[in-house]
């Protein structure tokens, strides 16, 4: 079925590979880590589970050693230090950008044919440095944050009507980030039917409102960043990847004049199978989303001017 690695055995790391071993996605999963047997251990403890939960994907652990992540289809880079409260992601650029730079590096030397999915923050930026220095074509490096925001979307959706979140069909669009991202509230269904059939329009609004700052609330709650949905909606873009599943899932992709904007990753409605990022949805946006989406663009636009400022590019 394939081999797929996970860069960065922190708590979103760990996650991810554990849901990929879980729902069998890849005959084989490295999980790698700069800090010594933090990447051993946290894999020889799922692996003692694979009896109990029923899979017999073969899990690596390594300390810094990229050699073993040779001939991957997928790479997952979550490296990266994670945010603490009252820290925005924008706060992050100046330490994440090298770390995700070098690991970027070192993983291509060993799959320069892997799909490569960003999951560090500011993961718009991260995704950005990461195609620009790797030189890769963008339907190759592309980032997770759509998968993330619009799950989170969909259960504050199912807990304001009181429906299932498997009914509740809902995405976001834009940066990945509490200001810039965009809950399409009028294009959310349940069951195909408009949630404005079900709630008011305040109602919606808070809804869209505690979406925005779904990953601060968790960050608050927890003392840092969540990991189980991170690490869940990372595991779910590698499979539909590695069984070109041909989803359409909102990802940071590189736009080239779709949607109004070039030279910048942002949260788009995509294609995603085997190719990796293979095709860009152009969906009708209102007024007021259009609006909403050229700001989100000069917000991220902003942020990776960080990047020149500190040398990264």
């Amino acid at each position: 079925m394939g081999k797929v690695t996970v860069i960065g055995a922190g708590n979103v790391g760990a996650t991810c590979a554990n849901a990929l071993a879980l729902r069998k996605v890849a005959s084989e999963v490295v999980l790698i880590d700069i800090k010594e047997g933090l990447s051993e251990g946290k894999m020889l403890d799922i692996y003692q589970t694979s009896a109990l939960m029923d899979f017999d994907t073969r899990v690596i652990g390594v300390t810094n050693d990229y050699a073993a992540t040779a001939g991957s289809d997928v790479v997952v880079i979550t490296s990266g230090v994670p945010r603490k409260p009252g820290m925005t992601r924008e706060e992050l650029i100046g330490v994440n950008a090298g770390i995700v730079k070098a690991v970027m590096g070192e993983a291509m030397k060993h799959s320069p044919k892997a799909i490569f999915l960003i999951v560090s923050n500011p993961m718009d930026t991260m995704t950005y440095l990461a195609l620009k220095s790797s030189g890769l074509p963008s339907s190759q490096v592309f980032g997770m944050g759509g998968q993330l925001d619009s799950s989170r979307f969909r259960c504050y959706l199912a807990k304001a009507l009181g429906a299932s979140m498997s009914d509740i069909d809902g995405m976001v669009i834009g940066g990945h980030g509490d200001t810039t991202m965009i809950p399409l509230i009028d294009k959310a269904a349940w069951r195909g039917v408009p949630v404005s059939k079900f709630a008011s329009a305040e109602v919606l609004g808070k809804v869209a409102a505690d979406t925005m700052v779904g990953g601060a609330t968790l960050t608050g709650l927890l003392g840092t960043s969540a990991w189980y949905a991170p690490g869940a909606a990372a595991a779910s873009v590698v499979e539909a990847i590695m069984f070109d599943q041909k989803k359409v899932i909102p990802s940071c992709v590189a736009l080239s004049g779709e949607y109004g904007q070039k030279d910048i990753c942002i949260g788009v409605p995509t294609v995603i199978g085997r190719g990796g990022a293979e095709r860009i949805v152009e969906i009708e946006l209102t007024a007021d989303e259009s609006a909403k989406f050229a700001a989100s663009a000069d917000a991220v636009r902003k942020t990776n001017a960080v990047l020149s400022e500190i040398g990264a590019l």
